[in-house]
């Protein structure tokens, strides 16, 4: 047995091979203290290279790599594969049920694995001095919260070719972190929709750059909630989600590239500091920042 496949093992009784699948590469990150696993090369899989496969929690980004031709599903969700059979998918905060994984090669086999989710335990968090109609929106709001909601979803929900996903991610600010995701939090005691960000606390007007590269697909300077919002696509789903900003230093359908600057820290909407909340989502399954960088650089 490797090493790797040593080390590895204890993490990795859980999944379930249905059937024999053709080959096939898959990498995974997660949030178990920010681990990053992949497996090395392409392989077949049969029930010894199984001890190979990463671990997957909820709120994790999974990449992998399938061969050319080749179909693959999660649950009855077909993936976006890359020329070079690239592709990722993200597990929601609150998945409880194994997650399905199937490949159809070019003559119609089929191969099956199910893959079971680890539960993940969350912090409350209570936070106070928040305005109360942003707690509470009062009536004449919620239309704007609506449109602004829908523009977001909008952004979101682009299924774009770019391969930017498959890269190394790097943190878009350095400092302390002040809020994790899945944590709920209580604004003036009234319990409110889990967080789903990374918080990390700079002063107003600290530059925020682009953690991997992508293109801009909502620029938008004062919605109710999240005040300065960026969305930035980095494919096939996955986005990466930038509010509370000051400013924002790019514009819709601009190509970014890692290490860019693209927006300042700020307080705008709901927030009591000046700070940079990052999110991630897969379509609409909202998933870990975490998972994609390794822990928070000293600065």
């Amino acid at each position: 047995m490797s090493i790797a496949s040593r080390l590895l093992e204890p993490l990795l009784g859980h999944l379930r091979p249905r059937k024999l699948a053709q080959r096939f590469q898959l990498a995974a990150l997660f949030s178990g203290g920010v681990w990053l696993l992949s497996v090395p090369a392409v392989f077949a899989l049969t029930p010894a290279d199984l001890s190979l496969q990463p671990s997957y929690v909820q709120g994790a980004v999974v990449r992998g790599k399938a061969p050319a031709n080749t179909q693959v599903f999660i649950g009855d969700r077909a993936l976006r594969l890359s020329a070079d059979g690239q592709f990722v998918f993200g597990i929601g905060r609150d998945t409880k049920k194994d997650q399905r994984l199937t490949l159809i090669d070019r003559a119609g086999k089929k191969s099956i694995l199910d893959i079971g989710v680890q539960a993940r335990s969350y912090n409350i968090q209570r936070v106070e001095g928040v305005p109360e109609k942003t707690v509470n929106p009062p009536e004449e709001d919620l239309a704007r919260i609506r449109k602004e909601s829908s523009l977001a979803y909008r952004a979101r929900d682009i299924d774009s070719p770019l391969t930017d996903f498959s890269g190394a991610f790097v943190w878009p600010l350095i400092g302390p972190i002040t809020g994790v995701y899945g944590s709920q939090r209580v604004y003036n005691g009234t319990p409110k929709n889990p967080h789903f960000g990374v918080d990390v606390a700079r002063p107003t007007g600290t530059v925020v750059t682009a953690p991997a590269g992508g293109v801009v697909r909502l620029a938008y300077d004062d919605m109710y909630f999240s005040g300065g919002t960026l969305i930035v696509d980095h494919g096939h789903g996955l986005t990466s989600t930038f509010i509370h900003l000051s400013a924002i230093l790019v514009q819709e359908g601009q190509r970014v590239e890692q290490g860019d600057a693209i927006a300042k820290v700020g307080a705008t909407g709901r927030a009591t500091g000046p700070h940079l909340d990052w999110r991630m989502n897969w379509y609409e399954h909202r998933v870990d920042p975490q998972t994609l960088v390794g822990p928070m650089p000293k600065r």
